[in-house]
């Protein structure tokens, strides 16, 4: 009984997310990118002038409610458990990679069904990628693959990361010299709904993410070692909640939320053998972090410093990206890019090598 309160409970989560990023298209969002976390953390990079692309530069928002709607629901359900310690530095280093496979998709595992939803089937290649990516690390997962654990740490360390998301806040509404912002019309950074629309978009959530542990990558690996489909339930939810909601807006608004097939897909490109190396990056190195760019950043909210961590190491990966040419467009993956992915998919590698010897010989 209490698991099918569980499964439902996720799935009306799933439901009420999906609606809620194709609303945020609505309301002024990218198409196909009501909430992206990857596509978020580097619009945010941006506008602290970490790195310098015009296109690309928005304090969002949805990650800011994400990570505060985590910490209220942990803080109610007294989940609140500030920890940390479990090998921080190779946590940043696989967080900075996640985000490069990421950028080469063009979207993190949350975005790549909202494509779906909106008809980009370029996403295909990403999800078969993802998948291939999470097997690999539930490959090392059953040999003993680990981290380390965790310590327990002060109220106010655990929390930090959450009064950071309030100084973003003040800065987006002050919106001081310091701090860049896409002109109109220039790109994505451009095209974003009202403050407080987003904002409450990313509390509702952060809240049922925390409330449900949603996570994409940890719903496939669960699949794959235990049987168990719960969490991922919740994104077959959000895929066909967002693609309905996509449906009825077109047929209404006459707008462009859903368009099926492969050219001319809204922050997309064509090349499928690089949307699947990328996303398989972005897979492997989820699995060895514990969860996907979401999870992460709801984990953040609870008090998990690691996972801090592994955020700030997206944000740098995104800044990374964009300042040495390495994040993907419209016209195709660049030069760059590929050697970065095929770096990246070495390094992960390394690193699940190292951490699946040492715990065998412990």
């Amino acid at each position: 009984m209490i698991k099918n309160r569980e499964k439902t409970g996720i799935v009306l989560a799933g439901i009420a997310i999906g609606v809620i990023a194709s609303l945020l298209v609505l309301f002024g969002n990218p198409v196909n990118m009501g909430f992206c976390i990857a596509c978020f953390l580097r619009d945010i990079s941006g506008a602290l002038g970490l790195h310098t692309a015009g296109a690309v530069q928005y304090i969002r928002p949805e990650i800011l409610g994400l990570v505060l709607g985590s910490f209220l629901m942990a803080l109610l359900r007294k989940e609140f458990s500030p920890r940390g310690g479990s090998s921080p530095l190779t946590r940043f280093v696989l967080g900075f990679f996640v985000m490069i496979g990421c950028l080469m998709f063009l979207g993190c595992p949350f975005r790549m069904i909202l494509r779906l939803a909106g008809g980009d089937l370029n996403a295909l290649f990403g999800l078969l990628g993802f998948v291939c990516g999470i097997l690999v690390g539930v490959f090392f997962l059953n040999r003993g693959y680990s981290l380390k654990r965790t310590y327990k740490l002060p109220v106010l360390e655990g929390a930090a990361f959450s009064i950071i998301q309030v100084v973003l806040l003040v800065l987006l509404v002050a919106a001081p010299a310091f701090i860049y912002f896409s002109e109109a019309g220039a790109g994505p950074g451009a095209l974003h709904a009202p403050i407080l629309i987003s904002l409450a978009a990313g509390l509702i959530v952060g809240a049922l993410a925390q409330w449900t542990r949603l996570c994409m990558v940890g719903g496939i690996r669960d699949l794959v070692l235990f049987r168990e489909w719960k969490l991922l339930m919740g994104f077959l939810a959000i895929l066909v909640s967002a693609l309905i909601c996509n449906l009825v807006l077109t047929a209404v608004k006459a707008g462009t939320f859903f368009t099926l097939g492969l050219e001319g897909q809204p922050v997309a490109h064509t090349d499928g053998l690089w949307n699947f190396l990328g996303m398989l990056l972005t897979g492997f190195g989820c699995v060895l972090l514990g969860g996907c760019p979401l999870r992460q950043l709801v984990l953040s909210g609870e008090g998990n410093t690691d996972s801090a961590i592994a955020v700030l190491g997206l944000a740098i990966g995104a800044a990374f990206a964009h300042n040495f040419g390495l994040a993907s467009s419209a016209a195709g993956p660049t030069a760059n890019g590929k050697v970065a992915v095929l770096i990246g998919i070495v390094v992960v590698a390394v690193i699940a090598v190292a951490n699946t010897v040492q715990k065998k010989q412990a």
